[in-house]
Parts: structure tokens; C-alpha cells; sequence
């Protein structure tokens, strides 16, 4: 699989090059979320529950403060790795402790004596000597000086499959999310699929063997799918099922990565989310995933809407009228000075008119 874009060098030269430019994180960041004002719908708020543009109050901060979160963890998981390993150093430049420490064999009275071998077998009791014994051999030696003592690593060991177990349980869709391969949809057992609002790709593995296109054969059909190759005179089925939507198979293609997988492109047959590719599918949550529709989605009549509702916001900003006030004014202004006006010889005053946006049809 392929790492995510985030976590890729692809952008480094063109954010560095911002990044030198501007001097600082501060103005980095509002250079990023100035081109998100300015060239897309991420600051919009859908007009109606049905809006096909836009996010609900409060979406977009929380889709922001998400990402934050995501990359604040991966940090927060290196800062415990690296506190891990220099623990880990640490207790490795430690002197083990001798065995004499832990075992006291000596009388009472001769407590500040450090007790030899020979003391101890002399001076204790057979049962002491047994205990002595006892506890020498059941000690494991050091590890080349690397362990402190018997009981560090296991605690450690412990603590770190009780964090591991956490971190998995915590993951869910959000692992998904990280992998462009499974961005909006999944990983399964042998294939990946992601989606936008109009397209599905599908990534289904196959055997280092087929490199060839002529070894694979793919049935597409509007609710199915199914895909095989063929290896020698074997023919194994990769992949087969009905899709829980609708896909249009004229704008549908596919390809081969030689070893690798077979890449399919599916045009949805209508705009609807998937959580699921295939019926019997684990289904995900698609409140989860990025709902946010690309630019190039939107049709001629709804860019024709933002483009008004940009312009809207920058004059209300300036104090400047807006759109439907300027087409009510130019009808007023053609009876402002008509025969019989009282307003005839005046100044045309806009300030004058309190006009709603509802009250003109665009």
C-alpha cells in the first residue's frame, strides 16, 4: 500500500517554499486557510438541510481540530517511543545488583557485614544455605548488561501491550482515513476501496505472478463485479459480489500494477456515500469519514450560486450593497426620476430601502 499523502514528500518543496516565504507557522497557516476561504466551500454554511455546498455550523472547525488531533497523537506516540528507548538505555549503563544484596544470611547482630559465600555457609543454617542457593539460581543473569533486574522488563513489556491494545481500539475508521487507498471506505481481507462523492477505485491484490493484463479478466455489471486471473492453467476468483449501489459501467475502467493489484475506477450512478462496497460487507460509519465535496463536482448553476454568495460576503464586509440589493435599486432607479415622481430632481438615496434577500428571484 501506498503511505498516505501526509505522511509522504510529495508537497515538501511547495510548503517549504510557502513556509521560507512567509517566514513563520503563524502566517503559513493563514496563507492555508486563506486559499480555503477563497477557493473553496469550506467556510460556507449549507443554506437549507438539503444544501449540496457548504458545511453545517461548526463542521468544518471540528473537521480541523480532528486532523490536529490526529497528528497530535502520532507526536504523543513518538514522545513515548523515544522516552521508551532512552529508559531502555538508561537501565542497560546500570550495574546489575549482586545477589548478596537481596538475601540476608548473616546473624542480627552482624547486619553491617557484607555476608561472603563461605560466612554464609559456615555461620547459617543448612535451611539458610538452601535459600541462599535458592535464590542464586533462580536469578536470570543479566542480558549483557542491558536489564536492571528481573522485574523491569516484564512490567515494561506489559505496559506496552496495555498501550498497544488501547491505540487498536481507538483506531476504527481513522486508520482508514490515514491510508489514501482506503480514504472514505476500507481496507478488507484482500482488497481496498475508497471513495469520493462521485467515484469509488478499487484496489484488489494480486499474486506476484500476474503481470500481464491478458491474466486478468474483469466482469463489471451496474450491481456487480467480479474479478479473476488467470496463473498458468489455474484460474482463481479475487474478487466477487454485488455492490450495495449502483455504478455506471460506460465511465468505469480498470488497470493492472504488474505483481502488485488490480486498480478499478467506478463512476457512481448516482451522488450518495457508500458505506459499504459490497453487500455482506462490514459497513463503516459515514459520519466519519470527509464529506466534503470537491469543487469540480459542482455544476454550472451551483457555481453560478457561490460565485453570488462570494460577492455577497465581501460587500456585506465593505458595507457595500449586495447583489439582490443592486438589482432593486437599478429597477428603482428607472422610476426614481419618471414623470410624476416625487422623488424627480433628487439624488438617488439607496439608504432609503430595506430590502430582503428573498425579495429577488436569481
Amino acid at each position: 500500500m501506498a503511505s498516505p499523502p501526509e505522511m509522504t514528500e510529495m508537497y515538501d518543496n511547495a510548503l517549504l517554499g510557502i513556509l521560507q516565504h512567509v517566514g513563520n507557522i503563524q502566517d503559513f497557516l493563514r496563507v492555508y486557510f486563506g486559499f480555503l476561504y477563497r477557493k473553496t466551500d469550506f467556510y460556507r454554511l449549507l443554506s437549507s438541510p438539503n444544501g449540496k455546498t457548504g458545511f453545517p455550523p461548526g463542521v468544518a472547525e471540528k473537521m480541523v481540530h480532528k486532523t490536529f488531533k490526529v497528528f497530535e497523537k502520532l507526536a504523543q506516540h513518538d514522545r513515548e517511543r523515544q522516552l521508551s528507548e532512552l529508559q531502555k538505555r538508561e537501565e542497560g549503563r546500570r550495574v546489575p545488583p549482586a545477589a548478596q544484596e537481596l538475601e540476608v544470611v548473616a546473624e542480627p547482630q552482624h547486619e553491617s557485614e557484607e555476608p561472603s559465600v563461605e560466612a554464609a555457609l559456615k555461620d547459617s543454617s543448612s535451611l539458610k544455605v538452601e535459600e541462599v542457593l535458592a535464590a542464586a539460581t533462580s536469578r536470570p543473569e543479566p542480558d549483557s548488561g542491558n536489564r536492571s533486574g528481573p522485574v523491569s522488563v516484564p512490567v515494561l513489556q506489559e505496559d506496552q501491550a496495555a498501550a498497544a491494545c488501547g491505540t487498536s481500539e481507538e483506531q476504527g475508521q481513522e486508520k482508514f482515513q490515514s491510508n489514501p487507498d482506503s480514504y472514505n471506505g476500507a481496507q478488507r481481507e484482500n482488497y481496498s476501496w475508497s471513495q469520493d462523492y462521485t467515484d469509488l477505485e478499487v484496489r484488489v491484490l494480486v499474486p506476484k505472478t500476474i503481470i500481464k493484463g491478458r491474466q486478468v479478466s474483469v466482469q463489471l455489471q451496474p450491481s456487480s463485479i467480479k474479478v479473476f486471473v488467470r496463473d498458468g492453467a489455474d484460474e482463481k476468483t479475487l474478487m466477487e459480489g454485488e455492490f450495495t449501489h449502483k455504478i455506471n459501467t460506460e465511465n468505469s475502467v480498470w488497470s493492472l500494477e504488474p505483481g502488485h493489484c488490480v486498480v478499478l475506477s467506478l463512476n457512481k450512478a448516482s451522488e450518495v456515500w457508500w458505506n459499504a462496497l459490497l453487500k455482506g460487507e462490514k459497513e463503516i460509519d459515514i459520519n466519519q469519514i470527509n464529506r466534503e465535496r470537491s469543487m469540480e463536482t459542482v455544476d454550472e448553476e451551483e457555481h453560478s450560486v457561490l460565485d453570488r454568495l462570494t460577492f455577497d460576503y465581501h460587500q456585506k464586509m465593505q458595507g457595500k450593497a449586495q447583489s439582490h440589493e443592486m438589482k432593486v435599486h437599478e429597477m428603482l432607479k428607472k422610476g426614481w426620476d419618471a414623470e410624476g415622481s416625487p422623488f424627480k430632481g433628487q439624488q438617488f438615496d439607496p439608504s432609503m430601502f430595506d430590502i430582503p434577500p428573498g425579495a429577488v428571484q436569481f
